[in-house]
């Protein structure tokens, strides 16, 4: 049963930074390439970025680039999101997401990451 688990959201200043970890029990996530999008209740997935069984990251938005970073820890089964320069904008519910299909690379379309956590709330607020 494939099982995520999203932490490290909190309330930040604006210009401040966090960490998301996304961590998967169950299963070696190291198997399988890692989506992050974010969705406020009632509103459609916003992709942010995802990264592949062999590092290559693939940004959904071109303005996620240079403020948002990916890694991988395979020994904590856990991958990281980095946000730094958080702005009010940022505001927002987070998801991992694997994708059954695409498995071990990063699916083009959000529609394929069709397995995530239950969220993070980030809120950037001074």
């Amino acid at each position: 049963q494939v099982h995520l688990v999203e932490s490290g959201g909190g309330l930040v200043q604006p210009g401040g930074s966090l960490r998301l970890a996304c961590t998967a029990s169950g299963f070696a996530l190291n198997n399988y390439a890692v989506g992050w999008f974010r969705q406020a209740p009632g509103k459609e997935r916003e992709g942010v970025s995802c990264i592949s069984t062999t590092h290559d990251v693939l940004y959904y938005r071109n303005s996620a680039k240079g403020r948002f970073t990916l890694s991988r820890d395979n020994a904590k089964n856990t991958v990281y999101l980095q946000i730094n320069s958080l702005k009010a904008e940022d505001t927002d519910v987070y998801h991992c997401a694997i994708s059954s299909r695409f498995g071990r690379n990063c699916p083009i379309l959000l529609a394929f990451l069709d397995s995530w956590g239950q969220g993070a709330q980030v809120t950037v607020s001074s």
